[in-house]
């Protein structure tokens, strides 16, 4: 596997520095308690009533002293959670308060994976490293029966987090063909496929403010922002190829949720039948799986 360069091996690193803190501190299941963490290093977390939509958090500076307020125009305690995640990312990167925060003031922050700023991103990835270590969350997706949605589901469940950071998360560290889309209206914000998925040839990777396809189960909930407001769930089997193209027609299950007063959809498209030839090899047994990736934790 190729070593990341550049941007995306800052963003690894944010990722490995969350977790290298939870070890530090001894913290070794889910879910993870931000609000505590916070607490440790004397930092006081408020809700922030009135912050304007996209604003998912601020960093506050008086001195040494720090504060965190975390928006609530989304209701959702997962969205608030990972937002004092990112602000603790900027607390605890290094070289973040130095660029974000230098003297006394506020910093506003974009939490969600959709920002195009380095700093916002490597705060994301720490939240998501911090609410979600890989170590006990691969051990959570091996205990599960399904796929797609409903797995999402159970983990956003148990590490108490939003379905859309816990669905990125997901296709990070699962061995299923899965592919992750957000969007809002007639455009794609964010796309990840699982490495499993990667093995069908000459797909195409859905950029930020690439079309939804139409026709698609996608394309008909974002047409109604009522659907979406409301939370509606709808799911089809469909062909992958609908959605990214490529060489080879292979069934899939498009799964699609409104993710509320958000604004924005939630898609989870998962190939059962695509095999997963990339992350085990022949042979190996979940002990096997579960000791190679332990030691990536423990640094």
């Amino acid at each position: 596997m190729n070593k990341p360069t550049g941007a995306a091996f800052r963003l690894k690193m944010a990722k490995q520095r969350a977790e290298a803190f939870l070890l530090e501190e001894g913290i070794c299941s889910l879910p993870v308690n931000p609000f505590a963490i916070a607490q440790s290093r004397d930092i006081e977390v408020r809700p922030k009533h009135d912050a304007e939509g996209g604003v998912s958090g601020m960093l506050l500076r008086h001195g040494d002293v720090f504060g965190i307020l975390y928006a609530t125009h989304v209701e959702s305690e997962g969205f608030h959670r990972f937002s004092v995640g990112h602000e603790l990312g900027h607390y605890f990167l290094d070289g973040h308060l130095d660029h974000v925060l230098p003297k006394d003031g506020i910093h506003t922050s974009h939490a969600g994976f959709t920002s195009s700023d380095i700093y916002e991103r490597e705060a994301d990835q720490f939240s998501a490293g911090l609410l979600m270590p890989s170590v006990p969350f691969r051990k959570a997706i091996a205990q599960q029966k399904n796929s797609g949605l409903e797995v999402v589901d159970a983990l956003a469940g148990l590490c108490r987090t939003s379905l859309t950071s816990t669905a990125i998360r997901y296709a990070e560290l699962t061995s299923d063909a899965v592919v992750i889309v957000i969007s809002e209206g007639s455009n794609v914000d964010f796309c990840i496929m699982s490495e499993t998925i990667k093995v069908l040839r000459e797909l195409t990777w859905l950029k930020k403010g690439a079309p939804v396809p139409e026709r698609t189960l996608t394309a008909e909930l974002n047409a109604n922002r009522e659907r979406v407001r409301a939370g509606d769930r709808i799911e089809a089997e469909i062909d992958i190829m609908d959605w990214l193209g490529g060489v080879r027609s292979v069934k899939a299950i498009e799964q699609s949720v409104g993710l509320g007063s958000y604004g924005k959809t939630l898609t989870v498209l998962t190939c059962p039948t695509v095999e997963d030839d990339t992350y085990r090899e022949d042979g190996e047994d979940e002990e096997d799986f579960e000791e190679r990736w332990t030691p990536r934790f423990r640094k």
